[in-house]
């Protein structure tokens, strides 16, 4: 028997078809399957954190306004620029029931969360999946070209879609006074068209850009842009509102007029956009991107060759974004503070709140109650850069440097000194954005000092922040995502406890509740040399940790 016997000729699909193998989509209910077993605690987190915050928001609310006067002020001190400019159009005041206020007051702010939700869902299972190496050896299997981007944008619709459900039920099922069924289907379906139109912009921005953080940080622009778009729009030019989806999720207007058709207008785009997206993952290939690459320097300036140097250079596209974006906050509420006392006098848990705290103008007072706000979004920095270290190990990166002359607590060290630094100079950035605005509202010269110092007294809490951060990546790096507890927290009972009146013990487990309340408080110096004790001896003991456990290498 000859050899050739022993040989078969592969035969191909009949009937011209694709082969399973050269399918574009093949593969995507595998990776899909696996996206929701990446994400199990993930997922739920944030899906429960949001509902559970309208309900609680919506519980906050019927209580603190029991009676339809209650309602009537409220709209009232809500009817100013800088009143609709912090929550929506001025047409949920004409008929101010518990649901309006709800749609009213949370429904923007709901849509940059969702939307947040739903660009960290595409980029961690596309780009990050691309610049760890992990999609190459994926797609050298039985995988098509759009099946990581379809598995993604599937994912974060299957969550959006639970988001929107829980919602609707958990809502309409409260059987509150003007919160119907139809009206929270509505209310329900508008959270999930959000987070289905920022998902397909992150579906775009992860083509663009070759980094996860850059595609992260784009399309988290495009939501800072929609949102300021919704505010202009609500106090001025209704044109500007309609350039933005946050504000056609605003007019709908649940539990008002119930209109249906903004979400089909969102729905669209997001369908355009997804179709746009696939579009330009055609033009390229995997790992790259369609923004070349600048080409560096033949030789390294001297900045580089030194590691807070180099350490910086990584953090400078995340520290400029969080400086400007602090910056536009700190101008924002500088310039409600001339109407503060307007805004708060119907508001009786907010108005408590301020009067608590004390000092010697309402504007001082309330700047201090929304500066824990500013603090807690500088701790995110601080907590992003701090970890960008095991992003470094993760991906491979850190291995080969530590295998030259730089020692593994200076390379990390690089890192802290940049997030800490950073951490102070956009307090900074903010304070001057404050003192600013709010010295020309108020017109009052001598309040810029004042907003200008008020922020940077979170400067030790933010360094506890990062010492935490880093004594969980240097012992227990498989949990570092602890960490973020620290900011949610701080807000939580910082912020909303004082309106709430939470009890004190809870604001000092947080290292912000032990802060001075600047501008309405003096400075007090003792805590603040506790605070930075306490953030030194968590820095040594992360650094000690990293220098005994094993590095990740690839």
């Amino acid at each position: 028997m000859s050899a050739a016997t022993a040989t078969k000729t592969a035969i191909p699909p009949s009937g011209g078809g694709l082969s399973r193998e050269s399918h574009p989509l093949a593969g995507t209910g595998t990776l899909l399957r696996f996206n929701l077993r990446r994400d199990r605690v993930r997922l739920p987190v944030w899906i429960g954190a949001l509902f559970l915050g309208t309900l609680s928001t919506l519980s906050s609310t019927v209580s603190q306004y029991p009676e339809a006067e209650d309602r009537r002020s409220a709209a009232g001190s809500l009817d100013s620029p800088a009143g609709l400019a912090m929550t929506g159009p001025g047409h949920y005041l004409d008929d101010y029931n518990y649901g309006s206020m709800l749609s009213h007051q949370m429904l923007g702010f709901m849509a940059v969360l969702v939307g947040l939700m739903s660009v960290l869902i595409v980029a961690r299972h596309t780009r990050t999946e691309e610049e760890t190496g992990r999609a190459e050896l994926v797609r050298a299997t039985v995988v098509g070209r759009h099946a990581h981007l379809t598995a993604a944008l599937v994912t974060a619709a299957l969550a959006n879609l639970a988001l929107g459900l829980l919602i609707a039920v958990g809502v309409g099922g409260q059987g509150t006074e003007g919160v119907n069924w139809g009206g929270s289907l509505l209310y329900g379906a508008v959270h999930t068209m959000a987070g289905l139109v920022f998902a397909a912009v992150a579906a775009i921005t992860v083509q663009i850009s070759q980094y996860a953080r850059g595609a992260s940080g784009m399309a988290l622009a495009v939501i800072g842009v929609a949102y300021a778009l919704r505010a202009a729009g609500d106090v001025g030019n209704g044109v500007l509102s309609w350039l933005s989806p946050i504000g056609w999720a605003q007019r709908t207007y649940p539990y008002v007029d119930d209109r249906w058709w903004p979400v089909l207008l969102g729905l669209a785009l997001a369908a355009v956009a997804t179709v746009v997206a696939y579009r330009l993952s055609t033009l390229r290939d995997v790992g790259g991107s369609l923004r070349a690459t600048r080409l560096g320097s033949p030789v390294a300036s001297a900045a580089l060759t030194r590691p807070i140097g180099f350490a910086l250079r990584l953090h400078r596209g995340m520290l400029a974004g969080f400086g400007a974006g602090l910056l536009l906050m700190g101008v924002m509420y500088g310039s409600i503070l001339g109407d503060a006392e307007e805004m708060i006098e119907d508001v009786d848990e907010l108005r408590e709140a301020v009067e608590k705290i004390g000092g010697a103008t309402i504007a001082e007072s309330f700047a201090s109650t929304v500066m824990i706000v500013i603090a807690v979004v500088a701790a995110v920095y601080v907590v992003m850069a701090t970890l960008r270290p095991q992003s470094e190990e993760t991906a491979g990166r850190a291995e080969p440097l530590l295998a030259t002359g730089l020692s593994r607590t200076c390379w990390v060290a690089s890192h802290l000194a940049v997030a800490m630094g950073g951490g102070v100079a956009i307090l900074f950035l903010t304070g001057l954005g404050f003192g600013i605005s709010g010295a020309v509202a108020t017109g009052d010269g001598g309040l810029f000092l004042d907003l200008l110092i008020a922020p940077l007294a979170y400067a030790p809490a933010l360094w506890v922040t990062a010492g935490i951060t880093v004594t969980l990546f240097g012992w227990l790096p498989r949990i570092t995502a602890v960490a973020w507890i620290v900011p949610v927290y701080a807000f939580l009972v910082g912020y909303l406890g004082q309106i709430l009146d939470f009890p004190d013990w809870l604001n000092n487990l947080s290292p912000f509740g032990h802060v001075a309340k600047l501008p309405a408080e003096a400075m007090e110096w003792t805590p603040a040399l506790i605070l930075t004790a306490l953030a030194a001896a968590l820095v040594a003991l992360g650094l000690a940790g990293f220098r005994r456990r094993d590095l990740e290498t690839k």
